[in-house]
C-alpha cells in the first residue's frame, strides 16, 4: 500500500500574527511530500516512524469520538504491518512535516471524513481546522490546524482570522520572472513549542503587544493583500518593513548566524528575509525582486525557489 501524497506547506505571511488574529496566507509546496506506506514482508522499513505512528494512534484514542472517530480496526491492522510515513519533508524546518502526516492519517482512517471534492463551505473548513488542530496538538502541544488543512486540501488558504478561513487562488507564477520567493536553509532545526511559548511571554509586555497590534499585523495584512492582488511594488515596500520589524523584535527566533545577513538584505535591497513558521532554525523565507542579485549576495547558502514573480 502506498497512500496518496501529501505536500509540505509554506506560510508566506502571518507567522505569529495569526495567533493574534492577523491575516495569513499559506500555500502548498510540492517539492517536499510524504505518504503512508506498508512495506512488503521482510523489507526494511522506518521503525522510528512506525513507532511514532503507534504513539500517535494512542493519543488519537483520547480525542472525543463525537468530534472525530477513526477506523481503529484498519488503523491498528496497518500499524501491525509496520506502516510508516515515507516523507521527504524535513522535520523542524517550518514547512509542515507533522501537518502532512496528520492529513495522511485523517485521509486514510477518519470515519465520515470530509473530502476535498465536496463543496467546502465555511462550516466544513472550520470543522476540518478544528479536527486537525486536535490531531496535530500531539506534535506541538498546541496547533492551529492550518498546516494539516493546507496539506489535506492542497490549495492556498487565506486566513482572515482564527475563525474565518477560506481557500483562495493566488496570482499565476511567471516562470521567466526575475523576482522570487525562496527558501534559505539555516542548517539547523527549530522547535515550534519553545518559540511560541517565548512569543506568548513577550505578548504580556505592553511595548511588544503594541508593536504587534500597531505595526506587525498591519504590515503583515498589507503583504497578504498586495500578494493576492499582484501589487509587487507595494508588496516589497511592506516586506522590507516587515523584515526590519522581525529583526528588531524577534531576534531569538532568528539563528544568530543570520542577524547580519538579515540586516544586509534590508540595507542593500537585494533581498528581504522573514521567518518561515516559528523560526529558531529550519528554513528562512526570502523575497527578491531580482533573484539573480539575491543568489549572488547569498552564494554561500543553498536556496530553493518557491514562487516566481
Amino acid at each position: 500500500m502506498k497512500g496518496p501524497l501529501f505536500f509540505a506547506k509554506i506560510l508566506l505571511f502571518g507567522e505569529y500574527g495569526i495567533i493574534k488574529d492577523s491575516k495569513g496566507l499559506s500555500i502548498p509546496y510540492n517539492f517536499y511530500r510524504g505518504a503512508l506506506k506498508i512495506p512488503t514482508e521482510g523489507v526494511d522499513f522506518d521503525q522510528e516512524s512506525n513507532q511514532k505512528l503507534k504513539d500517535f494512534a494512542v493519543y488519537l484514542k483520547t480525542l472525543d469520538s463525537k468530534v472525530i472517530d477513526f477506523d481503529w480496526v484498519k488503523l491498528e491492522s496497518d500499524l501491525a504491518k509496520n506502516m510508516y510515513f515515507d516523507s521527504s519533508i524535513p522535520q523542524g524546518y517550518g514547512v509542515g512535516s507533522s501537518g502532512a502526516l496528520v492529513a495522511a492519517i485523517y485521509d486514510q482512517y477518519a470515519s465520515c471524513k470530509i473530502t476535498v471534492l465536496e463543496n467546502l463551505t465555511k462550516e466544513k473548513l472550520g470543522y476540518l481546522k478544528k479536527v486537525f488542530s486536535l490531531m496535530e496538538s500531539f506534535f506541538h502541544g498546541k496547533s492551529s490546524g492550518l498546516d494539516p488543512l493546507n496539506s489535506y486540501l492542497s490549495l492556498p488558504i487565506l486566513i482572515h482570522s482564527k475563525e474565518n478561513i477560506q481557500t483562495t487562488g493566488i496570482p499565476s507564477q511567471h516562470s521567466m520572472g526575475k523576482g522570487a520567493v525562496f527558501l534559505l536553509d539555516s542548517g539547523k532545526t527549530g522547535e515550534t513549542a519553545p518559540m511560541v511559548s517565548m512569543f506568548m511571554e513577550n505578548m504580556k509586555k505592553e511595548a511588544f503587544s503594541n508593536m504587534m497590534r500597531d505595526q506587525f499585523i498591519k504590515r503583515s495584512d498589507a503583504c497578504v493583500e498586495d500578494f493576492l492582488k499582484g501589487n509587487i511594488g507595494s508588496l516589497f515596500k511592506n516586506i522590507k518593513s516587515l523584515s526590519a520589524l522581525v529583526l528588531n523584535n524577534f531576534q531569538p527566533m532568528i539563528p544568530d548566524a543570520f542577524h547580519q545577513l538579515w540586516q544586509q538584505g534590508i540595507e542593500t535591497n537585494d533581498y528581504y528575509l522573514k521567518l518561515c513558521g516559528s523560526g529558531g532554525g529550519g528554513f528562512i523565507l526570502g523575497f527578491a525582486q531580482d533573484f539573480d542579485k539575491a543568489k549572488k549576495a547569498l552564494e554561500k547558502y543553498p536556496l530553493e525557489v518557491v514562487y516566481h514573480f
